[in-house]
């Protein structure tokens, strides 16, 4: 998989992040505090394969040395082929030389693979953070980056 950085804008990943909205909102997730709207701070990355955009994910700084990982999405019939590890890894790179050595996420309760993805890339639970705070439907993960650093 090719792994690029895209605009906000960007028509492909705008289409990924729609495909993403309807997935969660079928999946029963809270689909009003989900729209999307493209911000200018937040670094996308759009991931294609033979040519075609197949996978999105993005990251945003939260706090001095800490970033959120936002919108994770593999469309259903590129799954299983490791693409979400790789987009994983490619935010996690672009964050650390960006000076984020803590990566935050938010997901879905009623997600369990996503769960998994994040507890097997070695993300641990953490209480639910900024926005998440209080909201029983909201699980929240971190990792350490700096020890990745040799």
């Amino acid at each position: 998989m090719l792994i690029e950085s895209r605009p906000a804008l960007d028509p492909e990943l705008a289409a990924l992040v729609t495909a993403q909205q309807r997935e969660l909102a079928e999946a029963g997730a809270r689909t009003g505090m989900r729209i999307f709207e493209p911000h200018d701070d937040v670094a996308y990355l759009v991931g294609a394969v033979n040519g075609r955009a197949v996978a999105c994910g993005a990251w945003q700084a939260v706090a001095p040395g800490v970033a959120e990982l936002k919108r994770m999405y593999v469309r259903p019939a590129f799954r299983g082929r490791g693409l979400a590890r790789q987009m994983i890894v490619a935010i996690e790179e672009e964050a650390l030389a960006a000076g984020r050595s803590v990566i935050r996420l938010e997901t879905g309760t009623h997600l369990p693979a996503a769960i998994a993805l994040y507890q097997s890339s070695g993300y641990r639970q953490i209480p639910p953070f900024g926005e998440y705070a209080g909201n029983p439907q909201s699980l929240c993960f971190e990792k350490r980056l700096s020890a990745l650093v040799q």
